[in-house]
């Protein structure tokens, strides 16, 4: 059976998150404590009863979540799911399917995303920047409507993440005028999201400066399984050019639709979230219905996941 394991980005994070699994594996708690200990840092304890804001904290976030993917991708291998043909990850979820697949050592990628996170806040002052999804329009009409908007600013698309669902980022004002842009054009929706960066934009590219600087001095190995970068849609066997991609992802589009298509194209029948909440395994159902997405975030979504591989 040909499939892949992607792993989530930045918003399914969680309060309680892995909760229900932890109770049932240790391998869940014992993860998160190697993580800890790398950072100096209860993610456990932030994860379980700390405070909205602390875990929205992009430096928090970006570790939170990659130990959540690793700890649930090890729960998998544990339980007979078996290796993927292919892996990916949305934005921060792309350093998590590298560390699953052994091209960075876990405790040196945990490190590592806290650092992204730290870049990221520092490269765009508070209250200087935004994100914002376009529910109901076509790629192009955003594109336009983000470049009537900018007015000598930045503004520019950013994550396409399905049909119709397009996320921008830049400059708050030029922001919130590409909102009103692409209201006037047709879309169903535009909402300002609740983050504290304006992520893959132009903004970061100060940020992805310092982060190369920081790739360099870590130990890097080639992927033992195939990984599909975001800013190329490529899987890329020399390691120098996936710290080059890496980097290119701090400041380029996510191109989430053009990855799962690449999938489909690949023969991959199925496509498995690796890491708390489900939201890849919405955008999938409406990128490609060829493909069956499932979550893998609890007992029972792991259950069914292990028998959709095994046949059981």
């Amino acid at each position: 059976m040909s499939f892949a394991l992607v792993f989530p980005g930045q918003g399914s994070q969680s309060i309680g998150m892995l909760a229900d699994l932890a109770a049932t594996y240790p391998l869940i708690k014992h993860t998160f404590e190697q993580a800890s200990e790398a950072l100096s840092l209860d993610l456990w304890a932030l994860s379980q009863s700390g405070s909205e804001e602390q875990l929205n904290q992009t430096d928090n976030t970006q570790p939170a979540l990659l130990t959540a993917g690793i700890a649930v991708a090890r729960v998998w291998e544990a339980q007979g799911g078996g290796k993927p043909t292919l892996c990916a990850g949305h934005s921060l979820g792309e350093y998590t399917a590298l560390t699953y697949t052994h091209a960075l050592a876990f405790e040196d990628a945990v490190r590592l995303v806290a650092e992204r996170g730290r870049l990221m806040q520092q490269a765009v002052p508070h209250n200087i920047g935004a994100m914002a999804a376009i529910l109901g329009l076509d790629d192009n009409a955003v594109k336009q409507a983000c470049a009537h908007a900018a007015q000598n600013e930045v503004v520019s698309a950013v994550n396409f993440n399905a049909p119709g669902q397009v996320v921008i980022a830049g400059h708050k004002a030029a922001v919130e005028r590409a909102i009103a842009a692409c209201k006037e054009s047709g879309a169903k929706k535009a909402i300002l999201l609740s983050v504290s960066v304006p992520s893959h934009c132009a903004l970061m590219t100060p940020a992805a400066e310092r982060l190369s600087e920081t790739m360099a001095t870590l130990n890097w190995q080639l992927p033992d399984i195939p990984v599909l970068h975001n800013a190329d849609v490529m899987v890329h066997t020399d390691v120098e050019a996936i710290q080059q991609v890496l980097a290119a992802q701090l400041h380029q589009p996510v191109r989430w639709v053009e990855s799962i298509e690449k999938m489909a194209a690949e023969n991959i029948q199925q496509v498995i979230e690796c890491g708390p909440g489900k939201v890849l395994t919405g955008l999938h159902k409406r990128i490609n219905k060829s493909l069956q997405a499932l979550p893998m975030f609890d007992n029972a979504s792991l259950d069914k996941a292990l028998q959709a591989i095994n046949g059981s």
